[in-house]
């Protein structure tokens, strides 16, 4: 296959029947996330308005399973510094832009204003990948670079070089 990526557009997700309707109707349906207290985690309720943390959000203009608009919305959702960049191209392609291949291109507009087509419409378009904008963005909050770790472990070998196997045709 000329492009492994796009196998992973016909791999379906294997979850487990309870774990599918319980996304669907709580994530999906309900919008329970981010609503507070919606979700319970460790017993314990979830309310990411109360997050202060950083928040890069993404999405992709094409994207047929995530519209971007809703991720969009995202933005009200937490109180800490938010960034949100809007990639070219489509689900997969999109995120896993490459900034050698100088395709797709995304845009940015600091101002988070209050309709998703007003961002849009305001937004500066850019060539290349959205990740150069993503390293940006991470190195206002630490410019300390880490050497990649080494996958596996004594315990847990790595079975083989990624991509591995699963994903090519």
């Amino acid at each position: 296959m000329a492009f492994d990526l796009l196998y992973w557009n016909s791999h379906s997700t294997n979850l487990p029947a309870t774990m599918f309707t319980y996304y669907l109707r709580n994530m999906f349906h309900h919008n329970l996330l981010v609503k507070p207290g919606g979700i319970m985690v460790g017993g314990r309720p979830l309310n990411l308005a109360e997050s202060k943390t950083p928040s890069f959000i993404f999405n992709t203009k094409d994207d047929h399973i995530a519209p971007w608009w809703c991720g969009y919305g995202g933005t009200k959702t937490f109180q800490g510094p938010k960034k949100f960049v809007l990639g070219g191209s489509g689900h997969v392609a999109g995120v896993f832009n490459h900034p050698s291949a100088n395709k797709y291109g995304y845009w940015t507009n600091d101002s988070l204003v209050e309709h998703y087509k007003d961002w849009l419409e305001q937004a500066e378009s850019h060539p290349g990948s959205w990740w150069t904008e993503w390293l940006k963005w991470m190195q206002t909050y630490n410019k300390k670079m880490v050497e990649a770790r080494h996958p596996g472990s004594k315990k847990y070998p790595p079975i083989e070089d990624a991509p591995g196997s699963f994903v090519k045709a």
